[in-house]
């Protein structure tokens, strides 16, 4: 019996382009390529996040987010209307989710008393970083011409998900007894 080889590399993409699902190609400078592929860093760091995160129910809802994004990247790489009736996509609740978490941790948090700082702990770092490259796959996404009801929901949910980290590092420092460092302009 003959065994077969499962390989990574097609090939296909070493001039540039790369194939959208549905088939069409583009450069792999196409606007679409760089939302998904900030997406996909994106994913990479909630992945760091959920692996240190302390609380059970905070890494439950990473590893959800964490499949809300690959549909996400699933969305912006599709080509037409036609293939992205076929792919699930994300909902109302799923935005309602993030809301409900920012919440149920705010309530354990001081009020904000100036623009922080991020640090203190890697943990609340890596938090900040990932509301970074949240708010930059939000930017990428906001150049496509998105007017698909899936695709508005998935920019909604982005725009959601950056101020969820925001308050998981503020949750996170807490958790830990990091003190949060305020910005002060005086200094």
């Amino acid at each position: 019996m003959t065994q077969q080889k499962n390989h990574i590399y097609t090939k296909s993409g070493d001039a540039g382009q790369t194939s959208l699902i549905g088939g069409s190609r583009v450069s792999k400078s196409d606007l679409r390529l760089d939302a998904f592929g900030t997406l996909d860093e994106l994913n990479s760091f909630v992945g760091l996040v959920r692996d240190f995160a302390i609380e059970p129910d905070v890494k439950k809802t990473l590893f959800t987010i964490q499949t809300h994004i690959f549909v996400t990247e699933s969305i912006l790489a599709t080509d037409a209307t036609k293939t992205l009736d076929s792919l699930p996509g994300l909902s109302e609740n799923d935005i309602q989710m993030l809301e409900h978490e920012i919440d149920r941790m705010s309530q354990h948090l001081p009020l904000q008393q100036s623009f922080i700082i991020p640090g203190g702990h890697p943990v609340v770092s890596y938090c900040h970083i990932a509301r970074t490259i949240c708010r930059r796959a939000e930017r990428a996404m906001a150049k496509l011409k998105l007017d698909e009801p899936k695709q508005l929901l998935t920019l909604k949910y982005i725009n959601r998900l950056s101020d969820y980290f925001f308050i998981l590092a503020r949750f996170v420092a807490k958790e830990l007894g990091v003190e949060e460092n305020y910005w002060d302009p005086q200094k």
